[in-house]
């Protein structure tokens, strides 16, 4: 055994050569009995922040984990004060090589090594990395957006939005990698915000899939299409813009490729599928919300059936609109000639109103339009509904 300040300088000298020569896979310091409240532990770990080497600092407190990032200089202070002072019992420092184990007994060091049997590559990421369509680093459109910081960490408020985002970019990719390669694609957004979905799509279709894109979101909202369209300057996304203006109201200068409308209200989405099928789009996607139309149908006619004692509860009514109000929509695509798939959107933990109508462009036969439409006057007549009404635009 060697004296406590021989130890602790020996194992101090390792993790700082570790440090300098950038093979220290990670430190963990544990069995804190310091005077900070709460803390457990700290886990120290290499990090690239745009290009520069930092270490990553986690404080685990009983209830929270707080990172903070340092400097080679300041990780090497903050060990040889924190293990000066006998703030924790025990220290591990795992490299490529081995790991070195400082642990404190009684008022002495004992320090021990293990060879590891196994080589793990250094991590630099400043996250854990998960399998994403896209992902948060050098993303500046996403902190303009405010849903990370200037290092491209995505905010504790912004992960339900993030993580919706690439779902969103999950659900589409295969569909927007089976259109025509060898054309400029065009796409508009119907109603779309504050664009966190739109520079998303952008950024995805232009930087992964490498595609000559045009794209066009449409927003009422003047003060929300100003700052987009900042942002999308600022993001040197030349091929995105974005236009005040209704959704009934746009005339797109070309066919349109691509048509979105996600959570457009009530008959908004039937007048962005009537876009979209008119324009001739391959694909087109919408996430309906608010389904009155209908439900004001239903209140109307009151309609005997085998399935009326489902609609005398006010809750049960309005989800049994929602649903018949999307499958006509749905099978009014079909006649079109789109092959239709009905999906979660978003989970129905933060909105009930989560269904997402994917339309891709096919061919269809007359005598399959026929029966289409003998299968939606049989729907209607048997739930009481006069017109639905993307019928009454699409005529």
């Amino acid at each position: 055994m060697q004296g406590k300040e021989n130890v602790l300088g020996e194992w101090l000298a390792e993790a700082q050569q570790f440090i300098a020569n950038q093979t220290m896979i990670k430190i963990s310091l544990g069995g804190y009995v310091g005077e900070e409240p709460n803390l457990k532990q700290v886990h120290i770990k290499p990090v690239l922040i745009k290009r520069e080497l930092k270490y990553s600092f986690v404080f685990r407190y009983q209830t929270k984990d707080i990172t903070k990032n340092f400097s080679a200089e300041e990780a090497n202070d903050y060990l040889q004060k924190a293990l000066s002072e006998a703030n924790f019992q025990v220290a591990t420092l795992f490299s490529i090589a081995y790991n070195l184990i400082l642990q404190k007994s009684k008022s002495s060091w004992k320090i021990r090594k293990e060879t590891t049997s196994t080589f793990k590559p250094i991590e630099l990421h400043h996250d854990k990395q998960k399998n994403r369509k896209l992902d948060a680093n050098q993303k500046p459109y996403l902190h303009a957006l405010g849903l990370t910081d200037v290092d491209g960490n995505v905010f504790k408020s912004g992960q339900d939005k993030f993580r919706q985002i690439n779902h969103y970019i999950e659900l589409l990719s295969s569909h927007l990698t089976d259109l025509d390669a060898t054309k400029k694609l065009r796409v508009v957004d119907m109603g779309a915000g504050k664009g966190y979905l739109t520079f998303a799509l952008y950024d995805y279709l232009q930087n992964k899939l490498k595609r000559e894109i045009e794209v066009k979101g449409i927003e009422f909202r003047k003060d929300l299409v100003d700052l987009c369209n900042q942002i999308a300057q600022d993001s040197e996304f030349s091929d995105l813009k974005f236009e005040e203006g209704t959704i009934e109201d746009f005339q797109p200068s070309n066919d349109i490729d691509v048509l979105i409308a996600l959570h457009a209200c009530d008959t908004a989405t039937d007048d962005a599928i009537a876009k979209g099928i008119q324009n001739n789009a391959s694909l087109i996607v919408v996430a309906p919300c608010c389904h009155k139309q209908i439900r004001r149908e239903l209140e109307a006619s009151k309609t005997a059936n085998p399935l009326d004692f489902m609609t005398k509860h006010g809750i049960f009514l309005e989800r049994h609109a929602e649903m018949l109000t999307d499958a006509i929509r749905s099978l009014i695509l079909e006649y079109f000639g789109y092959q239709t798939k009905v999906q979660q959107f978003i989970s129905d933990a933060h909105t009930p109103k989560n269904v997402m109508i994917v339309a891709t462009k096919k061919e269809i036969s007359s005598k399959k339009q026929e029966e289409i439409l003998n299968k939606l006057q049989d729907i209607k007549s048997f739930f009481g509904v006069n017109n639905h009404y993307l019928e009454k635009i699409i005529n």
